[in-house]
């Protein structure tokens, strides 16, 4: 994770090193593959209610829980996996976001079969990155419309934990929006 302290960065990354290599490797970088998507939406859906570092912390953890977030594997299973995610300390032990990932995988394959699962995400910004300029964190929205419309769409197709904020968020670290601030040398 060998980062440069001297560049600067949107601000919320602070100068944690994990946080900071996240930023700087990640955030804002446009992602079109489907699963690389799935793992994206499961991860914000965990982090509703808590801290993004707390994540980023247990995401491998959450590679190794989840079969590397494989929709396949994890839309088959029931009760007894999810007692045994629940007394995995590896990942955020939540019943409802455990069993919430299990839907979201069945409604995963059936985007995917029927559209896309990355056309599907897409359109709500017209298939190209959104270019916005922030001058500080201020002027960065918690929620935008695109975000409410793929919430509610999200939704109607089976997953949970997506409102809008956390699409946003979703949004944001999956490159559909370009947040970076302007003086962010990733920007």
């Amino acid at each position: 994770m060998g980062t440069d302290t001297d560049l600067a960065r949107c601000p919320w990354c602070g100068t944690d090193p994990l946080y900071v290599d996240y930023h700087d490797q990640e955030w804002g970088r446009p992602e079109r593959a489907p699963k690389r998507l799935f793992e994206l939406l499961i991860l914000e859906t965990f982090q509703a209610g808590l801290a993004w570092i707390t994540i980023l912390r247990k995401r491998e953890g959450f590679r190794a829980a989840l079969q590397g977030f494989d929709p396949t594997i994890i839309a088959t299973w029931g009760e007894p996996e999810v007692t045994r995610l629940l007394s995995d300390s590896g990942i955020v032990r939540h019943r409802g976001k455990i069993e919430s990932t299990i839907r979201s995988a069945q409604a995963f394959l059936r985007i995917e079969a029927a559209q896309g699962f990355s056309p599907f995400l897409w359109s709500f910004v017209g298939g190209a990155p959104l270019q916005r300029q922030p001058v500080t964190m201020a002027n960065v929205p918690s929620q935008t419309e695109e975000s409410q419309a793929m919430s509610k769409a999200l939704k109607r197709e089976g997953f949970n934990f997506v409102g809008p904020t956390i699409t946003y968020a979703f949004m944001q670290a999956s490159g559909m929006v370009n947040d970076h601030l302007i003086f962010c040398h990733k920007r």
